[in-house]
């Protein structure tokens, strides 16, 4: 009878003692910022899937960092890590005062405690309020996601979870006056399109499925009320198959789908032969990889995708091919920008009027066919129709440079962030932005003695 006492307080200690741990973990600052390193580990010839510094991981977790005019600052979401274990994710938020010049001791939203897998990185939304929301990634039904409020508007020191449920790749996109309107994804029959609607972040609608031929990769966007979502399928589940382009749009919170051209559809599509179909990538024996999704001046959707031959790393992929895909006239038209040596070699499309950009790693970097390379800005100046490579962002990096992100309601000043990380093995990661000319390259600091510090200029 002793022992099993003994043994019964010692679990309850140690249930106690984890909590604490958690707790005291999170809405704690972390002292600088550092992001994660992670390797999916599916070797073949010219190296992992994807590996390397993923802190601004994935293209579908959509928006991670969003311009507040109210306050000048940009807040952004990254997956951030610790420095004793650099695989040990934390759920990370700071944001850059773009009237001082400096960013603050980022917050732990939450510590993932014992994951390793920026899968589970968040997504960022900014009421009508200024409360910050932060959607926590889980990973189908063995880790939850989760929602975050802050305490205050514009405040980073403190968040309390509003919710938790089956939710993957989150992307929610508060519609002022109405709530959120939440695209995710569940592990039902592969992976799966789902979306639902909160006025409070706490109540929603039961989740309605969007898309089910197989499994999905999604990304969405908003312009004046319609949300647009474009997305991939992955014919018999399988990810490394993953082909075709979708598109389809709703201007009432998900009550009605339509296509581009405005035809009612009926949801879960089921077909891959659906009329919300962009192009049969499959006939060509080509994969897509969705990067971005944006609006030209007349509110149309454009999408920026990498179009490839193979699922892995190396030439056997090539041409690994920039497209900007736009609907113009009732119809899509395709324009190539650029190649470049990998399937994720993720960037961003900017468009301001005739005046197109792209930032992104289509230059190759150090570990050549390993996951981003060295940044690069491209530029239109027809709309699309043609492109010229601007400039380097970065050259002769130590580390690939990754995933290059847009923040909603872009300020020059902070227009694309992104991790630099070995990309064939372990590496710390460090977190950087650049402005809107792509001319001058900040690092945010690795280690902070003070509450506030301003980014390092590095170009």
């Amino acid at each position: 009878m002793q022992k099993l006492e003994i043994r019964y307080y010692f679990l309850i200690s140690l249930f106690f003692f984890l909590v604490s741990v958690d707790a005291g973990a999170q809405n704690s600052k972390a002292d600088g910022y550092k992001g994660i390193w992670f390797t999916l580990g599916q070797f073949s010839e010219y190296g992992d899937k994807y590996s390397g510094g993923l802190g601004t991981y994935t293209a579908n977790h959509i928006p991670v960092a969003i311009y507040a005019p109210a306050v000048k600052k940009t807040f952004f979401v990254y997956g951030g890590t610790t420095q004793s274990d650099q695989k040990h994710l934390l759920i990370m938020l700071s944001y850059y005062d773009h009237q001082r010049g400096v960013v603050p001791k980022p917050i732990i939203v939450y510590d993932k405690m014992g994951v390793n897998d920026p899968h589970d990185n968040a997504a960022l939304a900014i009421d009508d309020q200024g409360y910050i929301w932060v959607y926590v990634s889980g990973r189908n039904t063995s880790r939850l996601g989760l929602v975050f409020k802050s305490r205050q508007p514009y405040g980073i020191d403190a968040f309390d979870k509003m919710y938790e449920g089956d939710m993957t790749y989150p992307q929610p996109w508060w519609v002022s006056g109405k709530g959120f309107l939440y695209l995710f994804t569940r592990y039902t029959k592969g992976r799966e399109l789902y979306w639902s609607t909160s006025s409070d972040g706490q109540t929603w609608t039961p989740a309605q499925k969007l898309a089910g031929m197989g499994g999905h990769y999604q990304i969405t966007n908003m312009h004046q009320g319609k949300l647009v979502s474009v997305f991939n399928y992955h014919p018999g589940g399988n990810v490394d198959k993953r082909t075709n382009i979708y598109a389809l749009q709703t201007d009432d919170m998900g009550k009605t789908w339509r296509t581009l051209s405005g035809t009612p559809v009926t949801t879960p599509l089921t077909s891959p032969q659906s009329g919300t179909l962009v192009k049969n990538y499959e006939a060509e024996g080509k994969l897509v990889y969705l990067n971005d999704l944006n609006f030209d001046k007349n509110g149309n959707p454009v999408i920026l995708a990498v179009i490839s031959r193979h699922s892995q790393p190396g030439p056997k992929g090539d041409p690994h091919e920039w497209l900007v895909i736009q609907w113009e006239n009732n119809q899509w038209n395709f324009r190539k920008v650029c190649e470049s040596t990998h399937n994720y070699d993720m960037g961003s499309l900017y468009i301001q009027n005739d005046h197109w950009k792209i930032i992104g790693p289509t230059e190759p970097g150090p570990q050549r066919y390993g996951t981003g390379g060295e940044m690069a800005l491209w530029v239109s100046n027809n709309s699309g129709k043609s492109w010229k490579k601007k400039r380097s962002i970065t050259q002769n990096s130590q580390y690939n440079q990754s995933y290059a992100r847009r923040p909603v309601a872009v300020h020059p000043d902070f227009y694309a962030f992104w991790a630099d990380g070995h990309a064939n093995k372990f590496s710390e990661s460090k977190l950087y932005f650049t402005n809107k000319k792509g001319d001058k390259v900040w690092m945010l600091p690795y280690h902070m003695a003070k509450d506030f510090e301003k980014p390092v200029r590095l170009k």
